[in-house]
């Protein structure tokens, strides 16, 4: 699954870029290290690798501009390394593109883990583009074979664990997924009870999709066990 996998690695740190670099290497990825935001614009979206590795303290350019700057022509997943253990980075890291974050001091098999989900899902991509079928739910329209969203006609722009963690829910509409099943889903891991990227990811969608996100409808909180995407919440007011 990751002989050949390319891989560009954005880091300053150099200690830190050699250990990566030399971990992921010793599995079988193709490692690039770049230590230069403004160098690494220009080489994510050159090489366009399988996956990215993004620290946010950057010289020139930091890591949330560059991932900015690179998403609308980079359709790969990118993990975000963070120093800071509140959310603020990780969610304005979201909101711009990053796929998943995590917080230094580095833990290698996470690091690992997250890489071969993300690869893995990658993958699975591929196959379901031969899956030509759409999952419909009044004026929302997702199609798994095009890995694009439609909401009353108009393409709602999603990243790429966007569409994942949306297409996880379409496919159970009705049905209660809890945060565990949603992980697992995901990326094969298991939720901690802490890790708040779920939750955050399920804040921007509900944004994106147009749900209320004081009293959502659309996408409901289950207390206590999960999220449901309800599948008749999808008219416009004033719709039979």
């Amino acid at each position: 699954m990751n002989e050949g996998s390319s891989i560009i690695l954005v880091e300053d740190d150099k200690a830190l870029s050699d250990a990566v670099c030399q971990y992921l290497s010793g599995e079988g990825f193709t490692v690039r290290v770049i230590d230069d935001g403004n160098a690494a614009v220009q080489a994510i979206t050159a090489d366009q690798p399988d996956l990215v590795i993004l620290d946010i303290m950057l010289p020139g350019k930091d890591g949330l501009t560059v991932c900015r700057e690179v998403r609308p022509d980079y359709s790969g997943y990118i993990i975000m390394f963070t120093a800071r253990e509140d959310e603020i980075d990780q969610i304005v890291g979201l909101e711009l593109g990053a796929d998943d974050y995590l917080i230094k001091p580095v833990k290698p098999r996470l690091l690992l883990a997250k890489v071969k989900a993300f690869l893995r899902r990658g993958e699975m991509r591929v196959e379901a583009s031969e899956d030509s079928s759409q999952l419909c739910f009044d004026d929302l329209v997702v199609d798994i074979a095009q890995r694009t969203v439609r909401l009353e006609g108009k393409e709602v722009p999603l990243t790429s664990a966007e569409f994942d963690l949306l297409a996880i829910l379409a496919k159970q509409a009705g049905n209660i997924l809890t945060r565990d099943d949603i992980m697992q889903k995901l990326s094969g891991g298991r939720y901690d009870g802490m890790d708040r990227t779920i939750d955050n990811k399920i804040s921007l969608l509900r944004r994106k999709l147009g749900d209320d996100s004081g009293v959502p409808t659309r996408i409901k909180t289950v207390r206590s066990k999960g999220y449901v995407l309800v599948p008749g919440a999808w008219k416009k007011d004033g719709e039979f």
